[in-house]
């Protein structure tokens, strides 16, 4: 269970580190053309269909690299 633990101790440190980075690059996530945003008077709805499929496609891109690289 240790090491189950730190593992994923290690996942969440690189997981945030990455997230400030990506928040630091200003990045358009959110705003890009078939994301869906609702406005009313005391209510705002944000629905990113296009950024989540970006970063689905970046993260499978990303982790077949790793996959490959590892099986050498």
């Amino acid at each position: 269970i240790a090491r189950i633990l730190a593992v994923l101790g290690v996942v969440l440190l690189l997981a945030a580190g990455g997230f400030f980075l990506i928040s630091r690059m200003d990045l358009p996530l959110g705003k890009l053309p078939g994301d869906l945003i609702i406005s009313r008077e005391n209510f705002t709805c944000l629905v990113p269909l296009t950024s989540s499929l970006v970063i689905s496609i970046l993260l499978t891109i990303l982790i077949n690299l790793l996959v490959s690289i590892l099986r050498k």
